[in-house]
């Protein structure tokens, strides 16, 4: 039985991430590595930026230490907030899907964007309230594709609940829209429903069930994949 929900972030609730894109080139080229657009697609989306810097300096041959990878994250956060204020812009049905989710299930996120800038966007669409629990980058040790943030996202849904037994992992869905985030929630245990805002279909088979948009998602659709 489904009783809770957990929704990844970027790709399925904001539709920023040409901006994380354009962002991670910027501070790469200061850096003075080049990062292709079909690269960044194909390699890095769905992790976060201290995975996505990691593994653009590994795959460059280039090391990078704890200090600079620091400072990385930081410049590329103080980028992204100048960015964001004009260019916020949510996906088709992610409101009314909300809107229907909330009376009925607890709500969660678990993203590898930084705190304040999911903070600040929820806030300024008017979404904050939806939701119950936040997880996000600085909360965990291993990004996606680990289940680490999904497990520690139910453990705050179950502490600020009052359902009784605890919601276990079985009884949970992520949505999510790369292939490390569906990993993740299998590993995690969890039943996981993709979307396909930022990989085509094809490429999300691992996931339970695929949709090409949260247009097409309603609560009896997401009860349906728990009774299979």
């Amino acid at each position: 039985m489904l009783r809770a929900v957990i929704f990844d972030f970027n790709g399925i609730i904001v539709n920023d991430e040409p901006i994380h894109f354009e962002l991670f080139q910027r501070v790469l080229g200061e850096e003075g590595l080049h990062l292709a657009e079909e690269d960044y697609y194909a390699r890095y989306l769905g992790m976060d930026d201290r995975g996505c810097f990691s593994a653009a300096f590994r795959d460059q041959g280039q090391e990078l230490t704890e200090a600079r990878l620091a400072e990385l994250i930081e410049r590329k956060a103080n980028y992204y907030q100048q960015a964001i204020r004009d260019r916020i812009a949510l996906f088709p049905g992610v409101r009314r899907l909300l809107s229907e989710l909330a009376d009925k299930f607890p709500l969660g996120i678990a993203s590898g964007a930084l705190r304040h800038e999911i903070e600040l966007i929820l806030s300024t669409a008017g979404l904050r309230q939806f939701f119950s629990a936040i997880v996000s980058a600085e909360d965990v040790v291993e990004g996606k594709p680990a289940p680490e943030i999904f497990l520690k996202t139910l453990r705050e849904l179950n502490s600020r609940a009052s359902a009784a037994p605890p919601i276990a992992p079985a009884e949970c869905l992520v949505i999510e829209d790369s292939k490390e985030g569906i990993r993740g929630a299998a590993k995690a245990g969890m039943k996981c429903l993709a979307v396909a805002n930022s990989h085509p279909a094809e490429k999300l088979k691992e996931a339970d069930a695929v949709v090409q948009s949260l247009d097409e998602v309603n609560p009896p659709l997401l009860n349906r994949l728990f009774s299979q």
